[in-house]
């Protein structure tokens, strides 16, 4: 049994709001040379439940397909369907970090917000029977939510953007394939090519193999164990990448409705934002007197580029 993680994150550009970073963890029956065409079956399969956050979130279906993804997929790792945000959290392992003060306004607003839980659970009893037929388990799916205050202090603490991201992803994929033979699949980061050290300090591995470092793939294989780490461009063509981009998504559009919504209940006519760059500066200028009002700091609100 060979153990597959693909990571993805959202939220990697905005100044307002969390990064989110996702990790999804699968058994195959395969052998990790021998696994690109059952995922590519099991994906044809599935019939597009899952897939690229991007082209998914922008369908016609839009929010209702990207939630119905990841909420199923949260139910084929054996956790159920989350009723409300704190069950979410705990679904996928982050309810112990720390939140922002508008976060529980999520469990008001409700989980699921736009499907039935009931045929959620469903599609996931589907999905485990067709991921088997094709020898695939999904194990567990985890999250990391970077808050604008702990990313302000990575960054204050000497870290870029392109760092922190890497550091987050690669401490998720360590932990989840912490034993035995694991391949690890991830989308690139941003135009980042050279990874060893940070996949050394991740897998407290003193020696990584390069195996290629490319403009489309970087590949890596840790020395003395059956471990190799891949990140590619369109990752999010591999399954697994793709649910870990899609349940980033998810958490990230719920933690900005909860934010738009505690902002908007200080800030008559405040309009809503989805957190990037011009918008954000245009949110910033309207809410500027709101937000002194409120005595929460800037470097809990605003992220630092």
């Amino acid at each position: 049994m060979t153990l597959f993680v693909g990571t993805d994150e959202a939220g990697y550009g905005p100044n307002l709001g969390p990064l989110v970073v996702a990790a999804t963890v699968w058994e195959s029956t395969a052998g990790a040379d021998q696994a690109d065409a059952g995922w590519t079956r099991a994906v044809a399969a599935l019939g597009g439940m899952w897939g690229d956050s991007k082209k998914i979130f922008r369908g016609g279906d839009g929010f209702a397909a990207l939630e119905r993804g990841a909420l199923a997929g949260l139910a084929c790792a054996g956790g159920g369907v989350p009723r409300s945000w704190t069950d979410l959290l705990a679904a996928v392992h982050a309810g112990d970090q720390p939140a922002a003060e508008w976060e529980p306004i999520v469990n008001r607003l409700g989980v699921p917000r736009e499907n039935d839980a009931t045929a959620c659970a469903t599609l996931a009893g589907e999905a485990v029977e067709t991921l088997a037929a094709h020898g695939l388990r999904l194990v567990a799916v985890r999250c990391r939510i970077v808050q604008p205050r702990a990313f302000n202090a990575a960054l204050a603490a000497g870290l870029n953007k392109s760092d922190l991201l890497s550091q987050v992803t690669l401490d998720l994929a360590a932990a989840a394939a912490a034993t035995g033979e694991a391949v690890v699949w991830c989308d690139r980061h941003g135009g980042r090519r050279r990874y060893a050290p940070l996949v050394s300090r991740a897998f407290a591995a003193p020696l990584v193999q390069v195996e290629e470092e490319t403009p489309e793939r970087s590949a890596y294989r840790i020395s003395g164990r059956a471990c190799r780490i891949e990140f590619t461009v369109r990752g999010e063509s591999r399954l697994p990448v793709a649910l870990a981009s899609m349940t980033a998504k998810y958490v990230r559009e719920r933690a900005m409705e909860a934010f738009n919504t505690w902002w908007s209940g200080r800030a008559a006519g405040l309009v809503s934002t989805a957190g990037y760059p011009v918008d954000a500066l245009r949110w910033r200028g309207d809410a500027a007197a709101a937000v002194e009002a409120s005595g929460v700091p800037w470097d809990d609100i605003w992220r630092r580029s």
